[in-house]
């Protein structure tokens, strides 16, 4: 084989091996906060945004979704509620995708506001879907399981069925065209809240992405957590796995708690240092004055 026949199939070995061009999508906003403004409601919607190589933030103004590209097609972090699904899929769209490049979606927590728009979303993109250890039956029936602290509240939000078509263990993954989403047990918010990290590059810069699920431990208005000695422990447990994750690029499934629309348009740095330390230990401030709360009150 000649030099120049060698160089040639050298050439489109690496052009077929390569990750799809940013360039080959339409410019995301950068001006996420300002045009979300004080809105901050789980269907209020917002544009898409570049997040850091092959994601993009395609959620509403109060919730999170996340849409990464891979070779083999896409995949997207949680749903939101279900009357924000419509402008899921017209987010999936502004950037140039269609939504039928959905493969899997993946769950953080079992609750309406994240997950109550998977169903609808499997039915627009035939995706599969996949979540942690424990939150398949509540998905699958739509319905929160009885031990939920939120339980009470939740209930007068039922959510359509969906599909489960993995169950993951603590640290399985999900491979999609050379990349690699891992699932951590994080049973803080819920029992079954799992946080999700990814690598990403861009340009000769490769970070991991931890979606690290929800921090807060609040519940409806007549659960004690106290009364739960075991939900207190895997709460702890939810937050020591969150302080230890892999964590260049910090997101959460509400952007607020991690200033993450301000981080998207340039207004703090995107990249923290130790932002998953800092993240979990707001989240053991919050329980322990959560449970001196309830001390208090006996």
């Amino acid at each position: 084989m000649s030099g120049k026949c060698f160089l040639t199939l050298a050439t489109l070995f690496l052009a077929a091996a390569a990750p799809p061009s940013e360039a080959a999508s339409p410019a995301a906003t950068t001006t996420i906060a300002a045009a979300c403004g004080t809105r901050d409601g789980w269907s209020d919607p917002a544009p898409p945004a570049h997040i850091h190589g092959h994601t993009w933030y395609v959620g509403t103004c109060g919730i999170t979704v996340v849409l990464v590209e891979t070779r083999a097609g896409l995949a997207l972090f949680d749903a939101g509620p279900e009357d924000a699904a419509p402008h899921i899929l017209a987010n999936i769209r502004a950037l140039g995708f269609d939504p039928r490049q959905v493969k899997w979606i993946f769950s953080t927590h079992e609750h309406f506001d994240h997950a109550g728009g998977i169903a609808s979303l499997q039915k627009a993109t035939g995706a599969r879907l996949a979540v942690g250890p424990f939150a398949a039956r509540a998905l699958r029936t739509g319905q929160t399981e009885a031990d939920d602290p939120q339980a009470t509240l939740l209930k007068a939000h039922p959510m359509q069925p969906a599909r489960v078509d993995r169950v993951l263990p603590d640290g399985g993954s999900v491979v999609l065209g050379g990349t690699r989403f891992t699932a951590r047990a994080t049973p803080t918010h819920s029992s079954g809240s799992t946080s999700w990290t990814w690598r990403s590059c861009e340009d000769s810069q490769c970070l991991t992405i931890a979606y690290a699920d929800s921090i807060s431990t609040v519940s409806s208005d007549d659960y004690r957590f106290s009364d739960h000695p075991q939900r207190v422990e895997a709460a702890r447990a939810g937050l020591r796995t969150i302080e230890a994750l892999p964590c260049d690029v910090l997101l959460t499934p509400h952007p607020g708690p991690s200033s993450l629309l301000e981080r998207l348009s340039g207004k703090e740095p995107l990249i923290t240092p130790r932002a998953c330390v800092a993240y979990a230990l707001k989240g053991s401030n919050g329980l322990a004055a959560r449970l001196a709360k309830e001390a208090a009150s006996k």
